[in-house]
C-alpha cells in the first residue's frame, strides 16, 4: 500500500494559446483546434515526466473557467449572473439562466476524447458541482419554469456527464466544490451550504457504491489572480457538512491553512471509514516552490491524524482555474507538483509504506 496522491485539475495555459484566444474572441473558434492539442499534448508530456502516477489534461480547452465551461454560449444567458469577490479586490461573474431550458453545451467527456490520445498514466476528469450552477437561476425566477423543473434538468446533465466520463475511463471524475466555504460567507447561517450539499447528495444518489468510489469532491476556498474568495472562513463551520456528502474521495485544501493541526483534527473527527481524503500539501496561489522535505513534512504532520489507509495527497487548489490566470507559470506549477509527487513518496518511505 502506497500513499496515493493525485492532481486537482489546472495547469496555466501557454500564452500563445491565451493569446489566440483573445484574438478570436471566442474560444470554439475551429482554428484554434491546433493550439488546443498542442498545448493538451505539451501539458500530459510535462505531467508525466513529473512522475505524476494520476494526471490530469490540464484543462486547457476550459477556454473559460473550471465554473462555467459547461454553460458557457447558451443562448439563454446573461453575463449578470452571481458575482464572485476576490480578496485582490476583483470579481468573477457566473452567467444568469434567463428561459427555460437549462441544458448542457457541452460535457466534459470530451476533453478525455483527446486526453486519453496522449496520456500513459490514469486521467482524472474535474467536472463542475451541480450547486454551483445552481446559482444560475435567478432569485425572481423564470415564467414557466419553475426551480423545481430547473433542479431536475440540472441534476440530469450532471449526471449524464459523469456518466460519460466514468464510461469513457477516467480514472476518477472529480466534482469542484469550491462554493462551499463562499456559502458560508454568503449566508453565515449555514442555510445555503445545507442546500447546496443536499442538491450534491441528490446528484451522488443516482450513482452506485462502486461509481462513488471513483468519484470525489474538491473544496477550496478559491484561486485566482493569487488570491482567494473565502480563505476567512473557518472548515471548523463547513466540515460538519461537507462530510456528509455521499462520495468516496474528498479534497481538501490545507497547505494554505494557517493552523494545519486543528484543521487536521477536524477531519479526524468527522472522517468516515467509507471515505479516503486527499490533504492539500501544495499551494498554488503561493510562489514558493515548496521542497519535496516540506511535502514530506506534511504528509508525516497528516498521518498523527488520518489514518494512513484513508490518506492521499493533492494540490490546494487547481493552478489556473480561470484561462487568463498567468499569475503562475507553467514551468513552476509542474516544479510544485514535482515536489509533491516526491514529498509524498519520502513521507511513504519514512512511514514504512510501500
Amino acid at each position: 500500500m502506497s500513499i496515493p496522491t493525485e492532481p486537482i485539475g489546472s495547469i496555466p495555459r501557454p500564452l500563445s494559446l491565451i493569446e489566440a484566444i483573445n484574438a478570436r474572441g471566442d474560444g470554439t473558434d475551429p482554428s484554434l483546434d491546433d493550439l488546443y492539442e498542442a498545448a493538451t499534448r505539451d501539458t500530459i508530456e510535462q505531467f508525466e515526466a513529473t512522475g505524476s502516477p494520476v494526471i490530469t489534461d490540464g484543462e486547457q480547452r476550459k477556454y473559460h473557467n473550471f465554473w462555467t465551461y459547461s454553460v458557457h454560449g447558451l443562448k439563454n444567458t446573461s453575463p449578470d449572473g452571481f458575482k464572485i469577490p476576490f480578496s485582490a479586490g476583483h470579481t468573477r461573474r457566473m452567467l444568469r439562466l434567463t428561459a427555460e431550458p437549462f441544458r448542457y453545451k457541452r460535457y466534459a467527456d470530451q476533453y478525455l476524447d483527446l486526453a486519453l490520445r496522449h496520456a500513459h498514466v490514469p486521467l482524472k476528469q474535474a467536472v463542475i458541482s451541480p450547486s454551483a450552477l445552481s446559482l444560475m437561476y435567478p432569485v425572481e425566477g423564470i415564467a414557466d419554469y419553475s426551480r423545481d423543473q430547473f433542479i431536475e434538468d440540472l441534476l440530469r446533465e450532471h449526471e449524464t456527464e459523469v456518466r460519460r466520463c466514468l464510461q469513457k475511463g477516467a480514472y476518477k471524475v472529480q466534482i469542484d466544490f469550491t462554493e462551499g466555504r463562499l456559502a458560508l460567507k454568503v449566508d453565515p447561517s449555514g442555510n445555503l451550504l445545507s442546500t447546496f450539499v443536499d442538491l450534491n447528495n441528490l446528484a451522488l444518489s443516482r450513482f452506485s457504491a462502486a461509481d462513488r468510489q471513483r468519484i470525489g469532491v474538491h473544496t477550496c476556498p478559491g484561486g485566482d489572480l493569487d488570491s482567494t474568495h473565502s480563505a476567512d472562513v473557518d472548515y471548523a463551520d463547513l466540515f460538519p457538512s461537507l462530510f456528509e456528502l455521499d462520495v468516496g474521495n474528498l479534497y481538501v485544501a490545507l497547505a494554505g491553512e494557517t493552523d494545519r493541526p486543528r484543521v487536521l483534527k477536524a477531519i479526524r473527527e468527522r472522517l468516515r471509514p467509507d471515505q479516503k481524503i486527499f490533504v492539500g500539501v501544495i499551494a498554488p496561489i503561493n510562489p514558493h516552490i515548496e521542497t519535496p522535505e516540506e511535502v514530506r513534512d506534511r504528509v508525516l504532520e497528516a498521518a498523527q491524524y488520518i489514518p494512513i489507509e484513508q490518506l492521499g495527497t493533492t494540490d490546494d487548489c487547481g493552478f489556473s482555474p480561470f484561462c487568463d490566470d498567468t499569475s503562475t507559470t507553467r514551468e513552476k506549477a509542474f516544479a510544485k507538483i514535482r515536489a509533491r509527487v516526491l514529498g509524498t513518496a519520502l513521507a511513504a518511505e519514512a512511514l514504512g509504506v510501500r
